[in-house]
């Protein structure tokens, strides 16, 4: 048996410490520059990992708001631009560097890439008398220049030295051999395949073009003047267009469900004599007085009424016996 609570009895009091009485607890220090720091690098290297580079870019660009001179950072940034394609903006970050000189092969790259290939290629050429022939960057973005601008043949010998160089399973060596061939693609084309589509060609056609000038590039004028010319052609053309007509739709009156709400009647224009429905002719008169019953007559009855004669009869009477 449970034990029986007896009335009135007072529960024990809580005893309180006095020392706790008034004190609050102590607010969190915020937290220093390096702790944030540390924090910013570990969220960085997972955005790597992870193939986040534009979250990574701006993780940079908040490290180098605490510090604006941390190395890590800056080449971390670079790099990401790089991948990303974001040209300008890495251009921008190699001049505001501090160690912009050492960044020379990344501004040639980037200036290759925006085709601007005259700046690159002067940029290059300081780089080879600063570091050599052997570098493989510098050799490849030599190689990738000439193939754009059409020295195939030059393009062609330096791919085949890069390529004795290259491990065979790595991924230099498939993209040394893809650029390798479409070098020797052009060059094919240029020795043999030009001449051997030539000689397919009409002797009448193989003269005249061996004979024409090279044909001249059209001036800016002449395109401006053709593209204004295109331009308005277009917009009277747009303008002769004629609208198409919007159909109106049909208005129903409220309350009508079509299908659902019987038709209106087609006769409700015409008068009321003039409709189907109404009742020609005369109207019958007198309206019937007979009650029910009275249509047989006993001779009590007849002679009942009035004058011997009853209502509904023609007043003849009956013939004599």
């Amino acid at each position: 048996m449970t034990p029986k609570t007896v009335q009135g009895a007072k529960k024990p009091a809580q005893v309180k410490d006095s020392r706790w009485k008034g004190q609050k607890s102590a607010p969190k220090k915020p937290p220093t520059t390096e702790e944030k720091l540390k924090r910013l690098f570990t969220s960085l290297c997972a955005q790597i990992d992870s193939g986040h580079f534009a979250n990574a870019v701006k993780t940079c660009d908040k490290i180098l708001r605490l510090n604006p001179s941390d190395p890590d950072a800056q080449q971390t940034k670079l790099y990401l631009l790089l991948q990303t394609e974001q040209y300008d903006a890495a251009l921008t970050l190699i001049d505001h560097d501090d160690k912009k000189d050492e960044l020379s092969y990344e501004k040639a790259y980037s200036l290759y890439r925006l085709q601007r290939e005259s700046d690159a290629k002067e940029l290059l050429n300081t780089i080879k008398t600063q570091k050599g022939d052997d570098d493989r960057g510098v050799v490849h973005l030599e190689a990738q220049l000439n193939y754009r601008e059409g020295a195939y043949e030059v393009a062609f010998d330096l791919y085949n030295q890069l390529l004795d160089t290259a491990e065979p399973d790595s991924e230099e060596h498939s993209d040394i051999l893809t650029n390798l061939q479409a070098s020797q693609k052009h060059l094919d084309f240029i020795n043999t395949g030009f001449l051997r589509a030539l000689d397919n060609l009409p002797s009448s056609t193989r003269s005249t073009l061996e004979t024409a000038p090279p044909p001249t590039q059209p001036s800016a004028t002449a395109l401006i003047s053709s593209a204004s010319a295109i331009a308005s052609a277009s917009t009277s053309a747009q303008n002769n267009q004629v609208a198409p007509k919007k159909v109106r739709k049909s208005r129903l009156p409220a309350g009508v469900i079509p299908g659902v709400t019987p038709l209106p009647d087609p006769e409700r224009w015409l008068k009321k004599s003039e409709r189907s429905t109404f009742l020609h002719g005369r109207k019958r008169r007198g309206g019937g007085g007979a009650t029910q019953g009275s249509t047989m007559e006993t001779p009590a009855s007849h002679h009942a009424t009035s004058g011997g004669q009853s209502k509904g009869t023609s007043g003849k009477g009956k013939k004599k016996k």
